[in-house]
C-alpha cells in the first residue's frame, strides 16, 4: 500500500485554507496555487508542456481548469486513465458565528468544543478520526487524493504501464463549465498523443445511505439530474370578485401538491431508486402588490433519473400537471358551487378546460401561425435578455416562455412544462462493451484486494446518487432523449448550451471513488481520516494498475 496519509493531509488542509466558492475569486486562486503546487514537480519542470491552465469556455466570469498528465514508461501503451475533480465550493454562510473558521479546519476544530452540537457529530469531532470545515469533504480530499497519485507517477513513471491525466475542474457546484471546458482538451489531447481513454475516476464525496449504515460505497455511474419547470396561467380578476377570474397560484400548488414527494416519480433501475422530485421554486410573476390576481405564476422541480430519458421525463410531467389541473378545476367548481349558494348569487358555468403543453409544442404553434415575425421577436428579445448578467437560466426561460406566450391567440388558462437549467445525464456503466467491461472487472479486483485492510464494507453500487461532473465525460441518452432537452429549454442556444458531440467524442465510462464523510453543504461537514486519506488512494491507485493492464 501507498504510505499517503500524512501527505494527503497536508495537502488537503492547505487546500481547504482556500476559499474557493463557486462563482468567486477564490476559484481563480485555487486553480493558480494547483497549477503552482504541480508546476513546482520536476517532472512538469522538465515536461512543462503536460501542465495546462486552461481558462473555460463560453463563460461570463474568469476561472480556469487545471490539466497535467503523466506519460508512462513502463511499457508503451496508449491506454490511458482520466482522474477528475473539482476545485470549487458552496458557501460559508451556514457556519454563522464560525464563518471566519469555516476554511481552517484546526481551528474550526478547537472552535466547535465550545459548542453545542448534536451527539453524532460531537463523537466525531472527539474521535480524532475526521477533518471538519467546508471543502474538506466535497471535495478537496479527493482533489488532493488524484495530486498525490499525479506527483507519484510523476516521480514514478517507470511504474506506469500506459498514461494518467488529472482534471481538476471549476464550476462544479453551478454550471459545469469546467468539465464542459475540459472535454475540447481531452479530445485535443487524445488526438495528439493517440491518448486511448480506457476509464475515468471520479473522487466526489460518499456518506452512508441511512442512519447507521456501516458501508463506505463505491459508485459505477451516475444519477441523471433534470430540472423540469412549468409556466402557469390564469384568467386574471379583481379580488373582490376572485370567482370570475382563475388564479394560477391555485393551480400552482395543486401542482406541487401532486408532484412534490410523489413516489409514482421515482425511477428504479438495476434495483436502486431515485428520491422523488422536490420542489426548488414556488412564486409567482407579479413584480409588485396590486389587487390583482398574478397573471401567472412559475414552479421548477429537482428530477432525478436512472433509466428515464429527459423525453419519458417530459411526457410523465405533463400527465401530471393535466392532473393536478383537473384537480383544481374540480376544487374551483366545488367551493364556488358553496359560496353561491352561502351568498345567494348564481353559479355561472366556468369556462376553462384543463390545458398542458410542453414548450416546443407551444413554440412549434406560434411558429406555424407567425412565422419569422416571432422567431425573429424572440431572438431579439433574448438578446436582451443577455445584457443582465444577474438574470440565472431558471428566470431567463421563465421570461422567454413569458414573452412567448404574449403571442398566442388563445390566452386561457394552461401549464406550459419545459426545462430551465442544465440537464446533467444520467450514466449507466453496466458491462456493455469491453470498456465497462475492464472498468467494473478493474474495480472488483480492487476492492477485493484492498477491503481486508478496512474494518467497514466496501460495497459498489449503480448510480452516484448526487449530481456531479461524471455526467459529462458519456452519454447514456439517444438522440430523442437530447432532443427533447435542447427543443424544450427555452435558454438554449442563447443563455445555455451544451456540445453533447464532445462528450460522446470522448465518452469513457466512470466511476467514483471518493472520500467519506458527513454533512456536505453543511455547517458540520467533515471527512473520515482512514478511509479518505488511505484506502481512498489506495483503490484509485489499484484501479488505474489494473485498468492499464487489462
Amino acid at each position: 500500500m501507498l504510505n499517503c496519509r500524512d501527505e494527503i493531509f497536508f495537502l488537503t488542509n492547505q487546500l481547504v485554507n482556500i476559499e474557493s466558492i463557486v462563482n468567486t475569486e477564490g476559484e481563480k486562486e485555487i486553480s493558480q496555487a494547483i497549477y503552482t503546487l504541480i508546476s513546482s514537480y520536476s517532472y512538469f519542470r522538465d515536461n512543462p508542456n503536460r501542465l495546462i491552465k486552461q481558462r473555460t469556455l463560453n463563460d461570463d466570469r474568469e476561472r480556469y481548469n487545471v490539466v497535467a498528465y503523466v506519460i508512462g514508461t513502463k511499457k508503451k501503451s496508449n491506454k490511458t486513465v482520466i482522474l477528475m475533480g473539482h476545485l470549487d465550493t458552496v458557501g460559508i454562510d451556514d457556519f454563522n458565528h464560525l464563518k471566519e473558521k469555516a476554511c481552517y479546519p484546526e481551528e474550526l476544530l478547537e472552535a466547535l468544543k465550545d459548542e453545542q452540537l448534536p451527539r453524532l457529530v460531537e463523537s466525531h469531532l472527539n474521535s480524532d478520526e475526521f477533518m471538519f470545515g467546508r471543502g474538506v469533504l466535497d471535495m478537496k480530499s479527493g482533489v488532493a487524493s488524484h495530486l498525490y497519485l499525479l506527483k507519484y507517477y510523476s516521480e514514478h513513471p517507470e511504474e506506469l504501464e500506459g498514461n494518467l491525466v488529472v482534471v481538476i475542474e471549476c464550476d462544479e457546484e453551478d454550471s459545469s463549465h469546467g468539465i464542459l471546458s475540459a472535454l475540447p482538451l481531452l479530445k485535443q489531447l487524445k488526438e495528439e498523443h493517440q491518448f486511448e481513454y480506457v476509464g475515468a475516476i471520479n473522487s466526489d464525496f460518499v456518506s452512508p445511505r441511512y442512519e447507521g449504515d456501516p458501508n463506505r460505497y463505491i459508485y459505477k455511474g451516475t444519477v441523471g439530474k433534470l430540472l423540469p419547470s412549468f409556466f402557469i396561467t390564469g384568467a386574471e380578476t379583481h379580488v373582490g370578485s376572485c370567482f370570475e377570474g382563475l388564479d394560477p397560484n391555485f393551480i400552482a400548488a395543486e401542482l406541487t401538491k401532486q408532484i412534490n414527494y410523489n413516489p409514482e416519480l421515482c425511477n428504479e433501475a438495476f434495483g436502486e431508486t431515485t428520491v422523488p422530485p422536490v420542489s426548488l421554486k414556488l412564486m409567482d410573476l407579479k413584480p409588485s402588490y396590486t389587487v390583482q390576481t398574478a397573471l401567472a405564476s412559475y414552479v421548477y422541480f429537482n428530477f432525478f433519473i436512472h433509466s428515464w430519458s429527459p423525453k419519458e421525463v417530459l411526457d410523465k410531467l405533463k400527465l401530471q400537471a393535466e392532473i393536478a389541473f383537473d384537480h383544481a378545476l374540480t376544487a374551483f367548481k366545488d367551493r364556488y358551487q358553496l359560496f353561491s349558494e352561502m351568498s345567494h348569487q348564481p353559479n355561472i358555468d366556468v369556462p376553462w378546460q384543463t390545458r398542458v403543453m410542453t414548450y416546443e409544442e407551444m413554440d412549434q404553434l406560434l411558429m406555424t401561425e407567425h412565422g419569422d415575425a416571432y422567431a425573429a421577436h424572440m431572438a431579439e428579445f433574448k438578446q436582451k435578455l443577455l445584457l443582465d448578467s444577474e438574470l440565472d437560466t431558471r428566470m431567463f426561460s421563465a421570461k422567454v416562455v413569458e414573452e412567448a406566450w404574449k403571442w398566442m391567440g388563445d390566452r386561457s388558462p394552461a401549464i406550459i412544462v419545459f426545462y430551465s437549467s442544465l440537464y446533467s445525464p444520467r450514466i449507466e456503466v453496466t458491462g456493455k462493451d469491453e470498456l465497462e467491461k475492464n472498468l467494473i472487472a478493474s474495480l472488483d479486483l480492487a476492492v477485493s484486494k484492498m477491503q481486508p485492510n478496512y474494518s467497514h464494507p466496501i460495497v459498489t453500487r449503480n448510480f452516484f446518487p448526487y449530481i456531479s461532473d461524471m455526467s459529462f465525460v458519456a452519454l447514456s441518452d439517444d438522440e430523442d432523449g437530447i432532443n427533447a432537452v435542447s427543443s424544450n429549454t427555452p435558454c438554449w442556444g442563447s443563455k445555455l448550451f451544451v456540445n453533447y458531440q464532445d462528450i460522446r467524442d470522448i465518452n469513457v465510462p466512470v466511476i467514483n471513488i471518493g472520500p467519506y464523510g458527513f454533512d456536505a453543504h453543511k455547517q458540520y461537514e467533515r471527512v473520515e481520516l482512514s478511509y479518505s486519506f488511505e484506502i481512498v488512494p489506495n483503490l484509485t491507485n489499484e484501479v488505474i494498475q489494473n485498468l492499464l493492464k487489462s
